[in-house]
């Protein structure tokens, strides 16, 4: 028998039981759609992180002061940090470190600023960060209206700022480009508005696009202490140098921290890929936990299925015996019955799969990610659902190929 007739039979015999079929179709179509669903939800938000992770590059490594537990003389455990890294520690840095990279020093004045132009104020949510001239760059960050500041305007501590795109269409009603040459105040202070940074969207609860960023040493006046922990962010020219810049950096830094030789480090290097490799591996277990779950949901759907399939053999057994009567071979009638199993659970993935995608990518926007087609968990979801089809229609149809066509004639 042509395999085309095979399934227009087995499409024929789903519709006669349309019911029984849709419902176990059905079944399977949500553990697809469960399974595709949050997998795509997860590289969305996967990839989203990873976008803004690599706002750092993926040649950059950050310099932080060391945190970590030891154990106190009492059995207790208590935190031990290494010295905050202060404003004379981050310059001598950037001034000795004689390699083909750009170095920024930068710290957070506050995270709870205003901004005010005319009549129009900003929440207090918006973050004010003193930076050098070497900041975007290295952040990756992109300058979409107006400029950079210049050498002198750092070194001078000039009142001027590069706003956030939110920021700027707050205060220039929705016309970010009308906010160059301006005057803003920042809390109790005014300062000309000299770039425009483009809109990148929020990461992790925080985001760029909320945020003001003056000279270093203007901010370091206003919110600077003693105790003040300063960024030191460096990107090297050539990614592949990274591990040899990483390794002087650490040397250079032990100097200027002034530990002897054979002492532990009290500081960090810690390079952006470090983030990107934890991203990976979280996601890759929540990947496999879901194909766990997804693969329980199914395996119900299967078993569901080769009862039904069951079902449908002892409900057409005297049909069966009309057709080995007629000359169907014994595996014209397996391939039927199990072509039957396939295609219903192949028409369930298919439902799935697009239910699936659709699920996916309307969390995602929710949660910071963006639209994504899976084509990697679509073809897991249509193997899956072949696999299932096969284990539990293999059995019903073996069952009915092995009928006696004149016991199964006689059959009422």
């Amino acid at each position: 028998m042509p395999f085309s007739e095979i399934v227009a039979m087995a499409l024929q015999n789903i519709r006669a039981n349309l019911l029984r079929s849709v419902l176990t179709l059905l079944i399977i179509a949500l553990g697809i759609m469960a399974l595709v669903g949050i997998l795509t939800a997860i590289d969305a938000i996967a990839f989203s992180l990873n976008d803004n992770f690599s706002g750092l590059g993926a040649n950059s490594f950050t310099i932080e002061r060391k945190w970590g537990e030891v154990k106190s003389s009492r059995g207790g455990r208590r935190q031990k940090v290494g010295e905050p890294i202060d404003y004379r520690q981050a310059m001598e840095f950037k001034e000795r470190f004689h390699f083909p990279a750009s170095v920024s020093v930068s710290f957070q004045g506050t995270s709870l600023g205003t901004a005010k132009f005319g009549e129009v104020e900003t929440n207090p949510n918006v973050a004010f960060w003193g930076v050098d001239e070497q900041y975007f760059e290295v952040k990756g960050m992109d300058i979409v209206h107006g400029r950079n500041f210049s050498l002198n305007e750092v070194n001078d501590g000039q009142p001027k700022v590069v706003i956030g795109y939110e920021v700027a269409k707050k205060l220039f009603n929705n016309k970010p480009e009308n906010a160059l040459d301006h005057i803003i105040t920042v809390g109790s202070d005014r300062y000309r508005v000299i770039g425009v940074l483009a809109s990148k969207g929020a990461s992790m609860n925080s985001s760029n696009d909320r945020a003001i960023f003056a000279p270093l040493l203007k901010v370091k006046s206003i919110y600077g202490t003693e105790g003040t922990e300063y960024s030191v962010v460096v990107a090297v020219n050539n990614a592949t140098d990274l591990d040899a810049a990483q390794s002087e950096a650490a040397g250079v830094f032990r100097q200027i921290r002034r530990l002897r030789p054979g002492e532990q480090d009290d500081f960090e290097v810690f390079a952006s890929d470090s983030l990107v490799a934890i991203l990976k591996e979280n996601t890759t277990n929540l990947r496999l936990a879901t194909i766990a779950i997804g693969l329980m949901t199914l395996l119900g759907a299967a078993i569901g299925l080769m009862n039904i399939m069951l079902v449908s053999v002892t409900e057409r057994t005297r049909e069966i015996g009309i057709y080995k009567a007629l000359g169907a071979t014994s595996a014209s009638i397996l391939y039927q019955f199990l072509t039957e199993a396939i295609v219903i659970c192949q028409l369930g993935g298919i439902a799935g799969i697009f239910l699936g995608i659709l699920v996916g990518n309307l969390v995602t926007p929710a949660l910071g990610g963006s639209f994504l087609i899976p084509w990697g968990w679509m073809a897991l979801g249509f193997g899956l659902c072949m696999v299932v089809g096969v284990l539990s229609g293999f059995y019903p149809a073996l069952k009915a190929s092995r009928l006696d066509p004149i016991e199964a004639l006689r059959y009422e």
